[in-house]
Order: structure tokens, then sequence, then C-alpha cells
């Protein structure tokens, strides 16, 4: 994962890579950098690899027996050579413009998704109740609520005497009150 500096110790401790400013534009600019650090790397270990099928038979002398022979002060300026342009190349990377976006890969337009209006809207009622004196009573009313299917949450106030419920389908007032009066509360009413 990636962290930014400013963060939590934590993050910054488990993360792969942590960024030194605050600016959340750098951890694409990061990605960025590091895809091109990686390809130079590719190159030069491409350029690394003919260098060295042409040049190691040719300096160990396999080639003798065709006439051909290489002069160590020519070796050692292909060497130079080498590495003159194994570093050259590293160097481009200089040139790499980490805020632009003109090569990023576009994201897919998400033209079949469309957000589905809910069909049930939450139904709430308000339950005044006798006898709730604690909250252990609270929780005993909450408990008988939403034991009832239909009832998605409940809260219960002992102080105020009454409890809110949320229900996701109609449920009669009659079913209500059976579930809050068999817990051993009286209901006042139901709105």
């Amino acid at each position: 994962g990636i962290a930014i500096g400013a963060g939590t110790d934590v993050a910054i401790d488990a993360a792969d890579v942590v960024l030194m400013k605050s600016r959340l534009t750098d951890v694409p600019a990061a990605i960025r950098l590091s895809r091109s650090s990686l390809r130079n790397i590719h190159e030069n270990l491409f350029w690394a690899f003919i260098y060295n099928v042409i040049g190691i038979p040719l300096a160990a002398g396999v080639f003798i027996p065709l006439g051909l022979t290489l002069n160590p002060m020519f070796g050692a300026a292909a060497m130079s050579l080498s590495s003159f342009c194994v570093v050259s190349n590293a160097l481009r990377l200089n040139f790499c413009r980490l805020y632009s976006t003109k090569h990023d890969r576009k994201a897919k337009p998400m033209n079949n998704i469309a957000i589905q209006p809910s069909d049930t809207a939450k139904i709430t009622k308000t339950i005044k109740i006798k006898g709730m004196m604690c909250e252990k009573c609270e929780h005993h009313v909450k408990t008988a609520l939403e034991a009832i299917p239909q009832v998605t949450s409940a809260v219960a106030s002992h102080t105020d005497g009454i409890a809110v419920a949320e229900l996701s389908g109609e449920v009669p007032d009659k079913q209500l009150k059976k579930a809050v009066e068999n817990s051993g509360y009286k209901v006042i009413s139901i709105k």
C-alpha cells in the first residue's frame, strides 16, 4: 500500500511506499515514476544482454579461428560506451512528466449502471409505553420489537416512555402492541 507522510505511524510502518508530501496527486505521480523506472530497467537489461552476447565471446577469443580479434583498447572503449549508454538511458527519467495525465488509461464509462430508487420506503412508528423504568426495560422492549420480522431497528427510552421502531414493511398496530405487552409493559398509543 501507499501511505502519505503526514499519516499515522501505523500506516507509515505498514505501507510499501511512503510519500513525503501530503498531496493526493503524488500517488498517481509515484505510480507513473515507478512504471517509467521499470521500463527503463527493462531497456537497460535488453541492451546489456545484446552487448554481452556480442562482446563477451569476442573478448574471450571465440572468434579467433574466423580471424576476428579484439584489441584491448577497443574492448575498454566498448565497456565505456556501454556504461555511457546505460547512464544516458537512466537520465531520461528526468524528462518524465509525473503530473501529466496524457498517457493514462481512461476508465471505462459506467453507462449501464443506474441507481435504482428504493421501492420500500422506511416506515417509522412511535409507541408510547407505560411501565419502563430502567435501561433493562428499554432492552426488553427493543428485543421484543426487533423479534418482529418487518422491524429493522428499534430504540426505546424509559425517560421519555416511548419506543421508535423502523419498519421495512407494513405491520399492524395490534402486532406491535402484542409484542410490547407480552414483555410486561402497557401500550398507551401508537403513531
